[in-house]
């Protein structure tokens, strides 16, 4: 793998600066990072104690290149270790073609002052393509593997400088020289404020022969410690010296206060990784919106070549074309302030099931106790899913089953009353279902549609009564679905509406369709005429993974349901309803 080519478009994208709550995917982004959703299941559970949020910054040097006609392309993942077994909790961003690389996104985890924490950091050389790509879905088993580092939480903590160098390894008790990793920790810092702006340059020094410079910004925020740590980077605006970029959405907690100072850098890209530096200033947030106000520039300087540590002003300036400070509401802000997550779910009751009367089917009830595949996932699932629903009156269907009309159908109340789909909690979800097993009779093929259909008037139908629902339809199924492109219509159509769609797998089918519906690639959904989904609003999550121990299932569940509720709230400008005005208080008719 080591002669593969760099992939220069993923080197050449912005990292740190995006908004992911857009719609659109944020490829660099964290998405292991905290999840105020599963914090707030967990504190209500009495199962978490005291712990302070920290965010991980990391560098390296001189790490081993496994490239043969380029440098190696580094991306970081960190492990946590608990009950001996590894669990992933982020990723950095890949940098291409460098051996010395100072990453820029950070890597969040819980602090818990009462627990040992074993952390383990592997290095890999990224050979596969990443541009418009999410890191975690990089697939580690196709890359060269650079070395880890491993220490325990505490030790980056305890330090003066809350920052630790460690010496990578091949893992097996080989070679030791394989570069060091440096590791720095900073608290977060809870804030709502987002700054929005827009930078541009004008008359920037020409670093090529043949063609003008491709520039792109990167920027730091100075430490007390000493030295800086890169927030963001903009996108490279090729063959261009007096370049625009998109729009940087930078919160308080990456760049500290307004007053703080940030340096930025001005780079003209090289694919070789060795980018020349154009110029540099120091400024605050709050000197970038003077200049906004006062529409002025500020010049770039550079290190002088004669001895003194002049600095060289140059005609270069950095302007600022806009500068907008907002407030962006997190998802709890919106369920304290009474928004409700509205449940509903169908049940797969195709044939591929197996006999429910015969012991291997995954429908089959074993009259001692023990809970079958979809008995397990209800029960798993429902201890979530109505922590979050006011009334725990869930719509509950199933597909592909005869029913007692003797037509199949692929949405069917499985409380048997053609006018009431609702049932009470989770009990009542496993009541239903256990009697829907005796009086209907598995069939096919399986079909999604209806019930997303189904469950997207539900969400629409809300929109007339109040904003402040929003709707989580559980899917429960073993297999392979037949009416994909029906399916993908139904998604797109359904990425307008406060919707969001959970397909749990059961039993150990192909899921590779999930996956695809899932849109965890990078490419949102597209339907047969050519419209693409707004959002991506389908999580897929396998029991079987999760039995086996490789993730954790409240974690898994919630993971993008947060981002994928504030998605549709910011797009629509729908704020948390303020603590004196009583949302009114109803419940969807069906």
């Amino acid at each position: 793998m080591g002669g593969c080519h760099s992939d220069v478009r993923g080197g050449q994208q912005a990292v740190g600066g995006g908004q992911r709550s857009a719609g659109n995917a944020v490829t660099n982004s964290n998405d292991a990072a905290h999840n105020d959703a599963v914090d707030f299941f967990f504190r209500s559970h009495g199962l978490q104690g005291l712990f302070t949020q920290v965010e991980l910054s990391l560098s390296a040097s001189k790490l081993l290149d496994r490239d043969i006609t380029s440098k190696s392309d580094p991306m970081v993942v960190v492990f946590i270790k608990k009950n001996g077994a590894l669990q992933e909790i982020g990723r950095t961003e890949v940098i291409l073609n460098n051996l010395n690389p100072q990453w820029i996104e950070k890597v969040s985890v819980a602090f818990h002052f009462e627990t040992v924490q074993p952390l383990i950091f592997r290095v890999y050389d990224i050979d596969t393509k990443y541009y418009n790509v999410p890191v975690k879905s990089i697939r580690l088993s196709d890359q060269d593997f650079l070395g880890e580092a491993s220490c325990v939480l505490s030790e980056i903590l305890t330090k003066q400088s809350r920052s630790l160098t460690l010496c990578l390894k091949d893992g097996h008790g080989g070679s030791t020289n394989l570069g060091s990793l440096t590791v720095r920790a900073e608290e977060t810092v809870a804030s709502r404020s987002v700054i929005e702006l827009v930078l541009r340059c004008s008359h920037l020094d020409n670093k090529d022969v043949f063609s003008k410079s491709d520039p792109f910004l990167r920027i730091s925020r100075v430490v007390e410690s000493g030295g800086s740590i890169p927030i963001c980077k903009t996108e490279v605006v090729k063959d261009n010296l007096n370049p625009v970029w998109r729009p940087l959405h930078l919160s308080m907690q990456k760049f500290g206060n307004k007053d703080n100072p940030l340096v930025i850098e001005c780079f003209d890209f090289n694919s070789n990784g060795s980018h020349d530096l154009i110029g540099k200033l120091q400024k605050s947030m709050a000197d970038l919106e003077k200049l906004y106000s006062e529409k002025s520039g500020a010049n770039f300087v550079i290190p002088s070549s004669s001895r003194g540590g002049y600095e060289k002003a140059l005609k270069g300036q950095l302007f600022v074309d806009h500068f907008v400070q907002k407030t962006q509401f997190s998802f709890l802000d919106y369920i304290s302030s009474g928004f409700q997550l509205n449940f509903m779910v169908a049940v797969d009751f195709t044939a591929s099931n197996g006999n429910p009367y015969t012991p291997d089917s995954l429908h089959y009830i074993d009259h001692t106790g023990r809970l079958n595949s979809y008995q397990q996932a209800i029960m798993e699932v429902g201890e979530v899913i109505q922590f979050y629903d006011a009334d725990r009156r869930f719509p509950a269907w199933g597909f592909g089953a005869r029913t007692s009309d003797g037509n199949v159908s692929h949405c069917f109340n499985l409380s048997e009353i053609p006018t009431q789909p609702e049932v009470e909690g989770v009990e009542g979800i496993m009541g239903a279902y256990a009697n829907a097993l005796h009086n209907v009779r598995l069939a096919g093929p399986t079909l999604f549609g209806q019930v997303i259909n189904k469950a997207a008037d539900i969400a629409a139908h809300s929109l007339f009564a109040s904003t402040n629902k929003y709707f989580v339809l559980l899917i429960i199924t073993d297999g392979v679905l037949t009416d994909l492109q029906e399916t993908t219509e139904a998604l797109v159509r359904a990425s307008d509406l406060p919707l969001s769609i959970l397909i749990v797998g059961v039993g150990g089918a192909d899921f590779k369709q999930m996956e695809v519906l899932d849109a965890d690639n990078g490419q949102r959904l597209e339907s047969s005429t050519g419209r693409v989904a707004t959002r991506d609003i389908v999580q897929f999550v396998s029991m079987r993974e999760i039995h086996s121990g490789t993730t954790c299932l409240v974690e898994a569940l919630l993971e993008e349901l947060p981002e994928q509720f504030l998605s549709y709230m910011r797009n629509r400008d729908i704020k948390p309803i303020p603590l004196h005005i009583k949302a009114p208080h109803c419940k969807t008719k069906f």
